[in-house]
């Protein structure tokens, strides 16, 4: 079989010819179909995530088939759609574990990081991280969803925000997209927060009500005429961008970040005293919540908007992503 391999940190992408695997007990071998290019890859890539071994094979957006069964797996059969998204599987011994705290938790599992992932023809994953991918559904557009879809997803259902509540999404690209479809299905009163008037049309196309230019308008006033937001949804990794979403909350209204930066944040404790608002942070979730979240976008006829590379490519996949060139999402096809 072909896969991308990261061979050694900072290393580029190398195609190599690898023997199919064989699955071990509660294992299983997917024959991949589209594999979704994450921001998160980069950790991959430059060797930052904790105990990195390589070489290594990225990957955590995976769509395809059941190939082979290791022994002990039940409940799946050859031939069936499945999907594998960043949250790899857990023993379930500890609640960061099942919190799918992946950084603080030796025992959760990584796509891609912890064991090979989706840039190949073929891998390896444990049933228990195997979501199911509805039928009709591209893998092409579903492959999204297993990251980038659950994230926003999972983070805004669990918000606490009511449907009827004022929710904004801030950004527009490969999260952000999604977060503002989401939204919208779940009945919010939808805020989108973006740079420049160009992008209006396609924020309310993507389903905002309103629509808030952060480089020409007081986002704070703006949106204390609209009674302040219950949840801002922040999906574009901008230190600074993120500092100033903290005007736009309402009462016990909570900023929601879901893509980090790797410069801290300022906030006035003042900001966040007078209005008891909160800052959180989620990430994605696990296989069921993936399965929800598969389920809910075929539902509502959520759909990830990508750009299509073969394996070959994958650098270039890669490079338009980090470099922001993509809308919205890389996604390899096999």
């Amino acid at each position: 079989m072909k896969s991308m391999v990261i061979q050694s940190k900072g290393a580029s992408f190398a195609l190599v010819n690898r023997d199919v695997p064989r699955p071990g007990p509660g294992e299983v071998r997917i024959k991949v179909a589209a594999c979704g290019v994450c921001h998160s890859d980069y950790f991959v890539k430059e060797g930052l995530w904790p105990g990195l071994q390589y070489p290594r094979v990225p990957g955590h957006e995976v769509v395809g088939t059941v190939e082979a069964l290791g022994e002990g797996v039940t409940g799946l059969a050859v031939g069936a759609r499945v999907g594998i998204g960043w949250h790899g599987g857990h023993d379930g011994t500890c609640p960061r574990c099942l919190a799918a705290d992946f950084i603080h938790c030796a025992q959760a599992k990584v796509t891609g990081i912890s064991f090979d992932g989706g840039y190949g023809e073929q891998m390896i994953a444990p049933a228990v991280a195997l979501a199911p991918v509805p039928d009709g559904m591209s893998v092409t557009e579903a492959a999204p969803l297993l990251c980038a879809g659950v994230t926003t997803f999972n983070s805004l259902r669990n918000s606490g925000a009511r449907p009827g509540d004022l929710v904004a999404v801030q950004g527009l690209g490969g999260l952000g997209h999604l977060g503002l479809q989401f939204a919208r299905a779940m009945g919010f009163e939808v805020v989108a927060i973006s740079r420049g008037r160009h992008k209006e049309a396609l924020a309310r196309e993507l389903g905002a009500h309103h629509y808030v230019d952060a480089e020409g308008e007081d986002l704070a006033k703006r949106f204390a005429a609209l009674g302040g937001a219950r949840v801002i949804l922040a999906t574009a990794p901008n230190s600074k961008a993120l500092s100033g979403l903290v005007g736009g909350l309402g009462i016990d209204g909570s900023l929601l970040i879901v893509a980090a930066p790797f410069e801290p944040i300022e906030v006035s404790p003042l900001a966040l005293l007078g209005g008891r608002r909160r800052i959180q942070g989620w990430p994605s979730g696990t296989a069921s919540d993936s399965a929800d979240c598969l389920a809910f976008a075929k539902l509502h006829r959520i759909r990830a908007r990508v750009e299509t590379f073969p394996l070959e490519k994958a650098e270039t996949a890669y490079a338009k992503m980090m470099s922001g060139e993509v809308r919205f999402r890389s996604v390899i096809e096999l």
